[in-house]
């Protein structure tokens, strides 16, 4: 009997020491992580977000919350680390609006270098940013193209979701509004996939989200455009936001961070090319024509 029950233990001392270890960075021992940067294949995820306001009826974490689901759905089909809750961005747009954590460019900036060169430090080569925030966009692709600044063991890839014709098609049949772009409809029923005990769907009529198309100039990009267009922080009406509709737009979303987390982790493309670069941009004379 009490060999068997020592069998048992094995087998299931095993069979666990097999399973995926949790994907989130902060909820893993010490000796765990040793174990989850092996099975992530020395893949790691930033979601990032901004703490802003998101019409009446939304909450000001939306775009942390969403990122961080998406990449926890897609950790569980293709295993990888997911950092900590990042909420460091680009928002100055909403610096008016209560709630608005809008920090200083040096050290939006910084925080994002410093972290990557922690995550590496930590013996993880690969990290691929998730932005959950629209105003994030600019300030992420020139953050991407400033890592050539310098050489670096680790490479840094932009999820960047497109929507495939099928899923397109599926959603300009269930939605209801034809405008929109923050805390809108589509936003809307995305967070009531994601975390529906923060919505207020009630509240979503109290302020309006319409286009006031305050700032006519054309051929010419201004930094108060939103402000302009948007002074509420809402754009669209989220009055018809449902989860069916939140889930279609999370499950193809989801589906394609899957398929980037398996392509990085099958890549060696980016990091040779970078060395390569790198070794010829300190001496530019002796490059060699392709």
């Amino acid at each position: 009997m009490k060999k068997l029950l020592f069998l048992s233990f094995v087998l299931f001392a095993v069979a666990s020491y097999g399973q995926k270890l949790a994907a989130g960075w902060d909820e893993l021992t010490a000796p765990d992580f040793v174990t989850a940067v092996k099975q992530s294949e020395g893949v790691c995820i930033i979601p990032m977000g901004v703490i802003e306001k998101h019409g009446p009826h939304l909450p000001l974490g939306t775009d942390v919350f969403t990122a961080r689901e998406l990449s926890r759905r897609a950790a569980e089909k293709e295993y990888c680390l997911i950092f900590p809750f990042y909420f460091a961005g680009q928002i100055y747009e909403a610096r008016q609006q209560p709630g608005t954590i809008a920090y200083s460019n040096e050290l939006l900036y910084r925080l994002l270098e410093e972290t990557c060169r922690e995550i590496s430090r930590n013996g993880i080569k690969k990290i691929i940013l998730v932005n959950g925030h629209g105003g994030n966009g600019f300030f992420l692709q020139y953050f991407c193209q400033s890592q050539l600044a310098n050489p670096k063991d680790y490479a840094i890839y932009l999820f960047q979701p497109s929507v495939d014709a099928e899923t397109q098609a599926k959603i300009t049949d269930m939605r209801k509004s034809t405008t929109g772009g923050h805390a809108d409809e589509m936003e809307s029923s995305t967070m009531m996939v994601v975390r529906p005990d923060l919505v207020k769907p009630e509240r979503a009529t109290d302020q309006s989200g319409e286009d006031l198309n305050r700032l006519q100039l054309n051929n010419v990009y201004t930094g108060i455009w939103w402000y302009a267009k948007y002074p509420n922080h809402y754009a669209g009406d989220a009055k018809d936001a449902n989860a069916a509709l939140g889930e279609v737009s999370v499950k193809q979303r989801v589906a394609q961070l899957a398929e980037v987390i398996r392509a990085v982790k099958d890549d060696t493309t980016v990091l040779r090319l970078q060395n390569e670069f790198f070794k010829e941009s300190s001496s530019p004379l002796d490059t060699t024509v392709k």
